[in-house]
C-alpha cells in the first residue's frame, strides 16, 4: 500500500513514511492510493464470529502493507483493543457504541495507542528521536499523552488551548512521564492546529528534529478508527444496516468509517453532528466553506472550525478545495 498527498506534489510514500512523517512535504494529508476490499473478510464468516483481534489485524493488513512483519502488527493490533467496545441498545431503534472503556476514557485511545506502538516499532535502535507534535481540544491529548507515555526514542509535544479542556482533560495531558510536554496555548484548537501544520514546513526545525504529529492528520492515528465500525457491526442485531451519527470535530473519525463504508462494511450512511461550529453543515447547504474561526462550547472536544480531515472526504469523493479570490468569502468548493 502507498499513500499518496491530497496535494498532490509530493511522491508517494509506503505506510513506515507517512506515519514517521505525518503530513507531506507540499503540506498534504497522506490518502491511501486504494481501499482494500473487506469482502473477503465478510464471506469468509459471519462478521460476528470473528475475534476482535484478529479482525483488526486483517482490516489493518493491507494499509500497513510490508512495512511491519505481521507478527508485529498482530502484536500493536491485540495492544490496541484489548479493552471493550460495547454496542448498548437505547432505545427499540437506537443503539450507542461506548468508546470510552479504554485508559483515558477517550475515543482517541485506539488510535494513540496504535500510532505509538509502530512508531516505536519504526524507530527501534535508531539513535535520533522521534518528535511527535499533536494540537488537542481535549480528548486527543490525554489519549496521545497515555498512548506514548515512557514509549522510548520518542518525545511529545502537546498543544491545547488555554482554559478550553476540562480539568480531567487537563491533568491527563499534563501528567505523564518525562518525554511528554504539554504546552497551554492562548487561543482555539485551530491556533494550536495551525502551530503544528506550520512546524512540519520549517525546513530548519526540520532538518534539527525528526518531526511527526498525533492527530488524525497522521494515517496512523486516524485509519485504525475504522475498527470502531467493524466492532460495532459485529454487535449489530438488525438485516437492515445502520445509520450511524458521529460527533464531528476534525472529522477524522467519520471519514475513518466511510473508508470502511467504502471498502464493503454495510453502513446505510453517515450524519456528522456538529455543535456550533457549524463549517462543514455550512458548506453542504451552499457550496462555500467559510474561513471561520472556532467558538468555545460545553462540548469542547468538537470546537474545530478548520477540520483536517474535510480534505480526506473531498477525496473519497473526488472532489477539490480552492481558496476563494477574496479570502472574506471564504473557499469554493465544486
Amino acid at each position: 500500500m502507498h499513500y499518496y498527498s491530497t496535494n498532490r506534489n509530493s511522491a508517494p510514500v509506503d505506510f513506515k513514511t507517512a506515519a514517521v512523517t505525518g503530513q507531506a512535504p507540499d503540506k498534504g494529508l497522506y490518502y491511501p492510493e486504494m481501499i482494500p476490499s473487506a469482502h473477503g473478510l465478510l464471506k469468509q464468516r459471519s462478521l460476528a464470529d470473528w475475534d476482535k483481534t484478529e479482525l483488526a489485524f486483517r482490516v489493518m493488513k493491507p494499509y500497513v502493507g510490508q512495512s511491519m512483519p505481521d507478527e508485529v502488527l498482530h502484536r500493536i493490533v491485540a495492544e490496541t483493543v484489548d479493552f471493550p467496545f460495547p454496542l448498548v441498545q437505547l432505545s427499540e431503534q437506537v443503539f450507542s457504541l461506548e468508546l470510552f472503556h479504554g485508559p483515558t476514557q477517550a475515543f482517541k485511545d485506539v488510535g494513540a495507542r496504535f500510532m505509538s506502538r509502530c512508531l516505536a516499532h519504526f524507530n527501534a535502535g535508531n539513535d535520533k528521536k522521534i518528535t511527535v507534535l499533536v494540537a488537542t481540544s481535549g480528548d486527543t491529548g490525554g489519549a496521545v499523552a497515555n498512548g506514548f507515555d515512557n514509549v522510548e526514542g520518542v518525545e511529545v509535544i502537546i498543544l491545547y488551548p488555554e482554559g478550553k479542556v476540562s480539568p480531567v482533560q487537563e491533568l491527563q495531558l499534563t501528567t505523564c512521564g518525562s518525554n511528554v510536554h504539554a504546552l497551554a496555548v492562548a487561543g482555539s484548537f485551530d491556533d494550536c492546529q495551525a502551530i503544528v501544520k506550520q512546524a512540519f514546513t520549517d525546513v530548519d526545525l526540520n532538518a534539527q528534529y525528526q518531526l511527526t504529529s498525533a492527530n488524525s492528520i497522521n494515517v496512523a492515528r486516524w485509519l485504525p478508527q475504522q475498527l470502531y465500525y467493524f466492532f460495532a457491526l459485529q454487535q449489530w442485531p438488525h438485516e437492515q444496516p445502520p445509520v450511524v451519527s458521529v460527533p464531528s470535530g476534525n472529522f477524522g473519525n467519520i471519514c475513518a468509517g466511510m473508508v470502511a463504508q467504502r471498502s464493503g462494511l454495510p453502513i446505510q450512511h453517515f450524519i456528522a453532528a456538529c455543535n456550533s461550529n457549524d463549517t462543514i453543515p455550512q458548506y453542504l447547504r451552499t457550496g462555500i466553506l467559510p474561513d471561520k474561526t472556532a467558538v468555545a462550547t460545553i462540548s469542547n472536544a468538537m470546537d474545530v472550525a478548520r477540520p483536517s480531515n474535510f480534505v480526506r472526504i473531498m477525496e473519497m469523493y473526488d472532489q477539490g478545495c480552492a481558496v476563494a479570490a477574496q479570502p472574506p468569502h471564504g473557499r469554493q468548493c465544486k
